[in-house]
C-alpha cells in the first residue's frame, strides 16, 4: 500500500472508530468517553488533511514551486496541532461542567469494552502509519501516527479510570479522567505546532548534517576543505548545501565530475537529501 492508500485507510478507520466511541458515550453518558469521541473527530479531520497533503507533496516541482511541494506536510501538521489544541480546550470545558454537575453513569461495562475495541483499531492504524512513515520518510504520516498513538494512550487511561471509578463507586473519576485527557491532548497539540512550526522556519537538521560530515570525511583526501554546511527540512525531504574548496589546478570538468560524485553518494547513502555544492578555490592564507 502506498502513502495515499494508507492515508485513505486512516480516514475510513477514523470514521469507524468515532462511531464506536460515540455509541459508547451514548449508552453510558460518560463525559470521559465523550471527550475520547470528540478527539476522534480531530483524528478524522487530521487524516483528511494528511491525505490531501500527501497528494500535493507528491507533485513534481513546477514554475511556482521550484523546490517541490513537500512543505505542505508541515502546514498540514501545524493546522492539525491547532485543531488538537481547540479539541483539548473543549474537552476540558465539558469535563469541568460535569465535575460541577455530576450524573450517574450506566451501562459502563459494555461502554468500556467498546471503547477498548476502538482503541485497539486505533493502535493498528497507528502502527501501519508509522511503518509506512519509516519507509517513505513522510512527516505527515509520522505526525498522524504519533497523534493516533497518543489517542491510544489517553483512551486506555480513560477506560482504566472509568473501570476503577465504577468498581469503587467514585463517579467523580469520570470528569477527572476527562480533565487528564484534556491536558494530554493540549500537550500533543502544542508539540505538533512547535515541531511543524520549526520546519516552516527552516530549522536545521543536525542528524542529517552529521551524516553528511561523515560522508565528506571519507573523501577529504580529494579536496582542500568544506564549510558553510546548511540544511533545512521540507516535508519528507532535506535540502542541504555546502561550499567545497578544490585544488585550483583542477579543470572545470574535473571539479564538476567530483561534485557530481559527492552528490550521488549523498543521494544513495542518505535518502531524501538534496545536496547542492558550491565549488570555490582554496581560501588564501592571511600573511
Amino acid at each position: 500500500m502506498d502513502k495515499r492508500g494508507i492515508a485513505a485507510t486512516a480516514i475510513v478507520g477514523g470514521v469507524a472508530i468515532f462511531g464506536i466511541k460515540l455509541y459508547s458515550y451514548y449508552i453510558s453518558g460518560s463525559v470521559a468517553l465523550l471527550s475520547d469521541a470528540l478527539e476522534s473527530i480531530v483524528n478524522i479531520v487530521a487524516s483528511i488533511m494528511m491525505y490531501v497533503s500527501v497528494r500535493i507533496s507528491e507533485q513534481p516541482p513546477d514554475d511556482k514551486h521550484r523546490y517541490g511541494h513537500q512543505k505542505i506536510e508541515n502546514i498540514s501538521s501545524f493546522t492539525e496541532g491547532a485543531l488538537i489544541i481547540v479539541a483539548g480546550a473543549l474537552i476540558g470545558r465539558a469535563a469541568i461542567n460535569r465535575l460541577l454537575e455530576p450524573v450517574t453513569l450506566v451501562s459502563m461495562d459494555l461502554a468500556i469494552v467498546l471503547s477498548l475495541f476502538a482503541t485497539a483499531l486505533n493502535g493498528l492504524l497507528s502502527w501501519l502509519l508509522m511503518k509506512k512513515a519509516e519507509e517513505t520518510r513522510s512527516m505527515a504520516l509520522e505526525g498522524d501516527a504519533k497523534h493516533l498513538f497518543s489517542d491510544v494512550v489517553s483512551s486506555i487511561g480513560v477506560a482504566f479510570g472509568l473501570f476503577i471509578g465504577q468498581s469503587l463507586g467514585i463517579p467523580v473519576l469520570d470528569p477527572l479522567m476527562a480533565i487528564i485527557v484534556a491536558f494530554m491532548v493540549l500537550r500533543l497539540g502544542l508539540g505538533l505546532v512547535y515541531k511543524s512550526g520549526s520546519g516552516l522556519m527552516d530549522e536545521s537538521c543536525p542528524e542529517t548534517e552529521e551524516k553528511i560530515r561523515k560522508l565528506m570525511d571519507r573523501h577529504k583526501s580529494q579536496f582542500v576543505d568544506y564549510h558553510n554546511l546548511k540544511t533545512r527540512r521540507s516535508g519528507d525531504r532535506v535540502f542541504a548545501e555546502l561550499h567545497l574548496s578544490l585544488d585550483g589546478s583542477l579543470s572545470v570538468q574535473e571539479a564538476h565530475d567530483f561534485t557530481d560524485h559527492l552528490e550521488w553518494d549523498v543521494e544513495n547513502e542518505i535518502p531524501g537529501v538534496d545536496l547542492t555544492i558550491h565549488v570555490e578555490p582554496p581560501r588564501k592564507k592571511e600573511t
